[in-house]
């Protein structure tokens, strides 16, 4: 959640966007909520903050690099989808045949016994390609449509369902500072629509240029066909 701060600070740099008080408050109360639901499991190890903090700085480059080239380049969000998979494809390849067990796998699966198994896995693997190609979608759509810091703020609050859910279905303890991170991760969300909202509402909105009228003897005129 650290992330979003770096996207917003980065956006203002790139894109020269406001960061309103009120977006910082959001921000706050979602790393508030982070720290609050894993306050029992906070140790310091100096690698761990390391990567950590690379992995703050590779997301928010990223999702602000992504917004610029969409900007730029007028991709439209199946092109972006088609390339940055066409760029990762070929780094998965690799590290896949490097560490996945693909004899064991062909063995395996090429039993009879495993056939059944076979065709779960078969519809397991196309509804999580369907699933991904969703979200890659979804992705450059809402970096187009809304901002990065917006796009990271989404990213945030999407783990809130998953946590609520946790709680009711798995038999975890409940605990206090769970329900609390997890309203705290809530109200981040209200506060930062609350601040879009704002910040819409008192941004100019500029003069609005009109094309000018066409006449009907210019109409008339266009549509005669030329005799020579």
């Amino acid at each position: 959640n650290l992330t979003i701060i770096a996207v917003a600070y980065g956006e203002k740099w790139v894109f020269s966007a406001a960061v309103t008080p009120l977006m910082l408050t959001s921000f706050g109360l979602m790393v508030l909520s982070s720290l609050v639901g894993a306050w029992n499991d906070i140790a310091f190890n100096g690698w761990g903050y390391f990567w950590m903090s690379f992995n703050c700085f590779a997301s928010a480059t990223f999702v602000i690099h992504m917004r610029k080239v969409i900007k730029e380049v007028n991709f439209k969000d199946f092109d972006t989808v088609y390339f940055n998979n066409l760029l990762t494809l070929p780094l998965y390849m690799v590290l896949s045949i490097i560490q996945e067990n693909w004899t064991g796998f062909f063995a395996y699966y090429s039993d009879k016994a495993n056939a059944d198994e076979l065709n779960s896995f078969v519809q397991g693997m196309l509804v999580s390609g369907i699933a991904a190609f969703a979200i890659s979608y979804c992705s450059p759509w809402c970096l187009r449509t809304t901002s990065s810091t917006t796009y990271s703020m989404i990213g945030a609050l999407n783990k809130l369902p998953i946590a609520l859910f946790a709680m009711l279905w798995f038999p975890d303890p409940i605990t206090a500072g769970g329900v609390l991170a997890v309203l705290l991760g809530f109200a981040a969300g209200l506060v930062y629509t609350h601040a879009k909202n704002v910040q819409k509402r008192d941004q100019p909105q500029g003069t609005q240029v009109l094309p000018q009228p066409i006449s009907m003897e210019r109409l008339d005129g266009s549509s005669r066909p030329n005799v020579k």
